[in-house]
């Protein structure tokens, strides 16, 4: 399986009177979506699965990607690393997901899958985390295949 962690790109604060699922991506944010997008459609497989949190600056980051995806909300803010694994069947899945989510979650999914002491990992606004998992001599491994940032992009 193929398990891709997007981090939504920049977005603006709460305004008065909204909530954190109401923010909109900066100008920056959407340069920076574009930018991962292209990179990410041309390395995806056209079968791939893409998830988004319900939040408006995550559903702006997965449609630069411009291929249709599902709202789940189990990738909220509030939501768990235990809740999105399960969402996205790894390691049983034979497919690649696309999750379009949050800090500190994302971070705490990568901390988890490759055994970092930490409880989680920082990725940056917009960055991707692209894992993999394999079996070698009957034992479950999570590869890293590659780490994106859009601003070194």
């Amino acid at each position: 399986m193929d398990l891709i962690l997007w981090r939504h790109a920049e977005a603006h604060e709460a305004e008065d009177g909204g909530t954190d699922l109401d923010r909109d991506l900066t100008a920056r944010g959407h340069k920076q979506a574009l930018k991962m997008a292209a990179w990410l459609d041309r390395h995806l497989p056209d079968s791939s699965r893409i998830l988004a949190s319900p939040s408006r600056r995550t559903e702006q980051t997965a449609l630069a990607l411009g291929r249709k995806y599902k709202v789940r909300a189990e990738l909220g803010p509030d939501g768990s690393p235990a809740q999105v694994l399960e969402l996205v069947q790894w390691p049983q899945s034979k497919a690649t997901v696309v999750v379009v989510g949050h800090q500190p979650v994302l971070g705490q999914m990568v901390a988890q899958l490759i055994g970092l002491k930490e409880s989680d990992c920082a990725i940056k606004k917009g960055g991707v985390w692209w894992l993999r998992t394999r079996t070698r001599d009957d034992h479950s491994q999570t590869v890293i295949v590659t780490v994106q940032n859009p601003d070194s992009l």
